[in-house]
């Protein structure tokens, strides 16, 4: 996971950039309505990052394992729920036009957002099982065959259940070749969990991602050429020059871009990557020398686990209160400053030993 971390936020930077390049006034109505949910899933990707770099220093500490769960689960359901938002058409176009909570927090959306969740469980599981084969950890893999299979199945069921719900939310799924791209994902859905049955979890990773990627396909052939309501995708793309500029720069990118992800990939999967467990992690953590001992259990140590986790989740409510709902000139400042005593929080909580 780690060569591979930041790679996996090329592809996040990449859309939003072109998005907001190609498609200036759908991005701007998309960006305000669903303010609320990319503003969750936003702070979810830096706490997941933080978190995930943080539990490699303070191992001992289960506070940066359970944070990174919890944000590996608000990020993808906060980000389905924005798809499923304007797969259903509640994004009008204009400067923050819709409803700020209604918009991404109804039925359809909802679905979506406990969809992308578990597909997002389903694709780990699938490819945690074949890093275990990989590194010989038989129970490891065993654990992980049993909760692919599980995800598998759970992801199936939502996503038969999110036809029906999206056809009677204005978005048909069922027809034409959206229809074609459902079958192919339930049918790829199907080999996946054959193969991670039998244990054959190398190719169970290629049919495991066409399952999830002919959705989000068929999401798209069922929308088009809607973008937004009275918005097609043709009415929304910016002027010809810009789209011109925006393709060179693309493929520029793409030349260096993706012979390096190759590369990366390549390398990561053939184990070339891989360091041996040192005696020392083996024999178990050691307390950080001198000054860094200090700095890591000073703050911490002192206030305590509690207060920090109340500190954290008063910054992150006060923060995204007001700078999502409020109107008045000083609600930006302290929305900021909500944040940032957020991150400073839920950073002390994460270097907090469990004895204290």
């Amino acid at each position: 996971m780690g060569p591979v971390w930041e790679a996996n936020h090329v592809w996040l930077i990449f859309v939003l950039v072109v998005c907001w390049t190609a498609y200036p006034v759908a991005f701007g109505s998309i960006a305000s309505t669903l303010a609320a949910p990319l503003l969750i899933a936003a702070i979810g990707i830096i706490f997941r990052g933080a978190a995930y770099a943080l539990r490699g220093v303070a191992d001992t500490s289960r506070a940066a394992e359970n944070l990174l769960g919890l944000s590996s689960v608000l990020t993808p359901f906060a980000l389905g729920t924005a798809v499923g938002a304007i797969a259903v058409g509640r994004v009008p176009v204009g400067n923050a036009a819709g409803n700020q909570l209604t918009s991404w927090l109804s039925p359809a959306p909802v679905l979506v957002g406990a969809l992308a969740v578990a597909f997002s469980g389903y694709l780990a599981a699938v490819f945690l099982a074949a890093d275990s084969v990989r590194y010989g950890h038989a129970a490891l893999a065993a654990a992980f065959r049993r909760r692919a299979l599980l995800a598998g199945a759970l992801s199936g069921a939502l996503a038969l259940a999110g036809l029906l719900v999206m056809r009677g939310s204005g978005l048909d799924l069922t027809t034409g070749a959206a229809l074609a791209l459902v079958g192919v994902s339930g049918a790829a859905g199907l080999a996946t969990l054959a193969l991670c049955w039998a244990s054959r979890f190398g190719l169970a990773r290629l049919t495991a991602a066409l399952a999830v990627a002919a959705v989000v396909v068929g999401w798209a052939a069922a929308q088009a050429p809607r973008f937004l309501p009275g918005m097609t995708v043709t009415q929304a793309a910016a002027g010809m020059s810009t789209l011109t500029a925006l393709v060179i720069a693309v493929c520029c990118g793409l030349a260096v871009l993706v012979p390096s992800l190759a590369l990366l990939f390549a390398l990561f999967l053939r184990g070339r990557l891989d360091t041996p467990d040192s005696p020392a992690a083996a024999a178990g953590p050691a307390a950080p020398p001198g000054e860094a001992a200090g700095l890591i259990r000073g703050p911490a140590g002192r206030l305590g686990a509690a207060p920090l986790g109340l500190a954290a989740l008063l910054g992150l409510a006060a923060g995204a209160g007001l700078l999502v709902f409020a109107d008045a000139p000083w609600a930006p400042v302290l929305g900021v400053a909500g944040l940032l005593l957020c991150a400073v929080a839920v950073f002390a909580l994460a270097a907090t030993p469990p004895d204290d």
